[in-house]
């Protein structure tokens, strides 16, 4: 990413947020984060797969196109998700689990898990287990390797505000079938427990070394797992930002709430690199990103449950 691009990306995450007051608290917007504008596209995948045209849904400017062009989020919209073309060795395939779907007189965002299969030839039948995901960040189309494809996606935007909690809206229906890792190649195998929807958030205060790489200290938390389904929405959902270290908090989740080192970034020289958190910060401490993450299942890839469904709404901060 050259500095004319990460300075014009600054300016358009800067023009995305916006606050107001509702009943006494003041919160601020975030862009898109309505839910009620998407850019839809249409692919068509490649013939020895079938040659099926799917539809894929970005949080984005309204707008509709149909090409197999590598997506771009643009418009403002800081908004990425797990509906992505691929193309390895040639063959252009997509997946789809991320979908508009109506809310009140607007729209919100459906994140489902689900199996994609794909069919070689008619005779090599290829399933796999893909999760709803939604993130603050974009993924780096097309998708060219199944070698650590979650490097594809940039995490996290500029952000140096200390917020007092993360709120939003959302309803859960949680699958009664199976919790199964489904990964393509090699045997599917059941996985015990209860697959989860999750919402997660990170502010991160970054760091850039001379060799590039870059390190982050974890300033503040947010972590919600999901293991009930709702009969209906619930509304203004608010959760707490935690600063600082959150290990000795008796609902402190290993896998979700400690340091991470599994999400990329682009560095200043233009490489995609890991992003190493590497120690503790405080509330002293400010923040330069936010990473943001809403998921239909939690097991990481290729695990979860058919059918488990999250949907989300009104995205925002609580100053």
């Amino acid at each position: 990413m050259t500095f004319l691009q990460r300075a014009t990306y600054l300016i358009l995450l800067g023009l995305a947020l916006g606050t107001l007051s509702v009943w006494g608290q003041t919160v601020e917007r975030i862009s898109f984060g309505d839910m009620d504008h998407w850019t839809i596209r249409t692919v068509k995948e490649s013939s020895i797969i079938g040659g099926k045209t799917k539809t894929l849904y970005e949080v984005g400017p309204d707008r509709t196109f149909s090409d197999n062009s590598p997506y771009t989020s643009f418009g403002g919209s800081p908004w990425g998700n797990s509906n992505i073309m691929a193309k390895v060795a040639g063959i252009i395939k997509t997946n789809t689990s991320v979908y508009r779907d109506k809310h009140g007189d607007g729209y919100c965002a459906k994140l489902q898990t689900h199996v994609e299969g794909v069919t070689v030839l008619g005779l090599v039948n290829i399933n796999v287990i893909a999760t709803g995901s939604m993130f603050l960040g974009y993924m780096r189309e097309p998708i060219t390797t199944v070698n650590n494809a979650v490097s594809f996606m940039i995490a996290g935007v500029p952000y140096t505000k200390k917020p007092k909690a993360l709120q939003f809206d959302y309803k859960i229906l949680l699958s009664d079938k199976p919790r199964v890792k489904m990964p393509g190649l090699g045997r599917t195998t059941k996985v015990g427990g209860q697959d989860c929807a999750i919402a997660v958030m990170y502010l991160q205060r970054r760091r850039e070394a001379a060799d590039g790489t870059v390190y982050a200290k974890r300033v503040g938390t947010v972590f919600v797992k999901y293991d009930k389904s709702t009969a209906n929405w619930v509304d203004n959902a608010t959760y707490e930002v935690l600063y600082g270290d959150v290990t000795k908090r008796p609902d402190y989740d290993k896998r979700w709430m400690s340091l991470q080192e599994e999400f990329y970034t682009v560095n200043s020289k233009g490489d995609v690199v890991e992003i190493k958190e590497t120690e503790w910060g405080t509330e002293d401490d400010t923040p330069t990103h936010v990473i943001l993450q809403f998921s239909s299942s939690h097991g990481g890839a290729f695990v979860g449950s058919p059918g488990n469904t999250m949907w989300i709404d009104n995205v925002k901060f609580v100053l």
